[in-house]
Parts: structure tokens; C-alpha cells; sequence
């Protein structure tokens, strides 16, 4: 981000903006690019009114903060990191600009804090939960009129609602022999959309964005990540993954994460699994006590 242009007195508005949000940092400079980054990204996620100036440097910010992050992903996966998944948590909040401590009801449009406070004091607190309530009742929370209506439809019809099995493929488990997880995503589609394009509803995103999801094993006890996958899902699709595993008991854990939509995720615990020490593992034994001896 060192092309992100540092202006004259910008540093007034920039420590404005830096007295409004959460995060602080210990080293504050307001003429470093990385550091204007940081406010930008900070302003989205808490919904600031920007000027004209900031909000085209803004947009430029989040154009690029979406590769970055998917390489983030991709260099922490190979290193076996469970900790990817809060850059996938970023990258959703980069999306739908919020925090990922804001109510997954804000990411509907014409959703402020009044409507959300509604909702929740009749426990409707998800996406999903307004896909389920009357059409009285829904008008009721709401009080939106005809067209409000219809942009809160058209997101919520597209707002994905996964189904999410898996089977692990049966066997003896050992030590080092790789152990096959099958999941299958499924997602209701209308049949009468053909042109299903997986465009993301999310207004305050500076360009069109495809919705994606990662698929992760991973062990929050040791917080590994065995096995990823990311993956688009048009209707349904079948993800194999394999991963390999020490002797003993492991409980692990299956996330399916969206990278655009906040309270979309899935996360599963899966059944523990023992695994035997393998057969190397006694042979490696038996040469070093052969060693021993001679």
C-alpha cells in the first residue's frame, strides 16, 4: 500500500478518524502509508462518512485487500496455522464492511441499529431467522416501506443458506497414513435461475465480488490446520480432503467459512478419532535398537 498518496494536513482528518475507531496501535504515524491503510480499513468497518479525497483512497485499499488476504490464508494454511481463519473472518468484514463483533443483521440493507434492536428483542438475530418469520410479523420489525422491502428480499433470497454433510471414509487409523474426509455442500437454488452468478448483495463493496468458501480440518487443541479447500458452490459440489495425523486421540473440528457473507459459516465438530502408531514408527524402533547394539 506505499502507493496510497499521503496529503498535505491530512494528518487532521486522519486523527479524527483515528479518535472514532476501536483499534489502536502503540506506534501512531499519520504520514505512513500503512498506517493511513489501517484507518481506511478501520472507517469501512465502523461505517464512517469519508471525504472525497479518503473514500477514493479507500476504495483503492479495499480493491487490493482481498488478494492480500487470500494470500495470507494461503502462506498461513502451508504453514498449518488454524489461525487463517481470522484472515477469512477479515475478508468477510471487508466485504460487508462491519466488524465481526457488529450483528450479522447489518449486512441487509436499510438494517440501523433501530431495526436491529427490534429484531433482537424478538430473538431474530440471523439472516436466517428472517427468512422464517411471518410476513405480519416481519412487517412489524421492519417498518420499511415497498421499495426498502424489496432491497431486503432481493438480499435475502441471495444470502447463501449451505447444507453441509460429511462422511470420514472408514478404516484403521494410524500414525502418518493419510485419513479421507468427503463433504458435500449443498445450496437451495431457485430452478427458475438459471444465471446464477454468485454475485455478492454487498453495497458498500467498491467492486463485484463471487462468493467463495473455504474448507477447513483443523485441531483447535493444537491449533493445526490438517486439510483446506476453497471452493465455489453453484448448486452443490463434493470436497475430498486428506490429511495425515500423530498417534493418540484428536478432536477436530470442520469449517465451511464464506468469504463474503458474515453468519453464513458452519462449523462442525466431528466424531474424535484414534489413531494407532503406525507401522514405520515400529520399524524406525527396531532399527535404532539394531544400531544400539552393533
Amino acid at each position: 500500500f506505499e502507493s496510497i498518496p499521503i496529503r498535505r494536513h491530512e494528518d487532521v482528518i486522519l486523527r479524527r478518524i483515528y479518535d472514532r475507531v476501536p483499534v489502536k496501535l502503540e506506534n501512531v504515524n499519520y504520514e505512513a502509508p500503512h498506517f493511513k491503510t489501517f484507518l481506511l480499513l478501520q472507517a469501512h468497518f465502523s461505517r464512517l462518512h469519508l471525504p472525497p479525497d479518503l473514500a477514493s483512497d479507500q476504495a483503492i485499499v479495499l480493491g487490493k485487500v482481498l488478494n492480500l488476504l487470500a494470500a495470507c490464508v494461503d502462506v498461513m494454511s502451508s504453514n498449518a496455522y488454524l489461525n487463517a481463519l481470522g484472515a477469512m473472518d477479515l475478508s468477510q468484514m471487508c466485504v460487508q464492511a462491519m466488524w465481526d463483533s457488529d450483528s450479522p443483521l447489518k449486512q441487509v440493507p436499510h438494517f440501523d441499529t433501530d431495526v436491529i434492536a427490534r429484531c433482537k428483542a424478538k430473538g431474530v438475530e440471523s439472516v436466517i431467522d428472517i427468512m422464517e418469520l411471518e410476513d405480519d410479523v416481519r412487517n412489524d420489525l421492519l417498518r420499511m416501506d415497498q421499495r426498502q422491502m424489496r432491497d431486503v428480499a432481493t438480499f435475502v433470497n441471495a444470502y447463501p443458506n449451505l447444507d453441509v454433510s460429511h462422511e470420514l471414509e472408514e478404516g484403521e487409523y494410524t500414525a502418518g497414513t493419510p485419513i479421507v474426509l468427503k463433504v458435500l455442500l449443498e445450496k437451495e437454488v431457485d430452478e427458475d435461475e438459471e444465471d446464477d452468478d454468485q454475485a455478492v448483495i454487498a453495497p458498500l463493496y467498491p467492486a463485484k465480488k463471487m462468493a467463495s468458501w473455504w474448507v477447513v480440518v483443523g485441531e483447535p487443541s493444537t491449533k493445526q490446520l490438517l486439510a483446506i479447500r476453497k471452493v465455489t458452490v453453484r448448486k452443490q459440489i463434493n470436497v475430498k480432503l486428506d490429511f495425515t495425523l500423530p498417534k493418540g486421540s484428536h478432536k477436530l473440528k470442520l469449517y465451511v467459512i464464506c468469504d463474503s457473507y458474515v453468519g453464513a459459516d458452519h462449523d462442525i465438530a466431528l466424531d474424535p478419532i484414534e489413531v494407532a502408531e503406525g507401522e514405520d514408527s515400529d520399524e524406525e524402533d527396531e532399527d535404532s535398537d539394531e544400531e544400539m547394539e552393533e
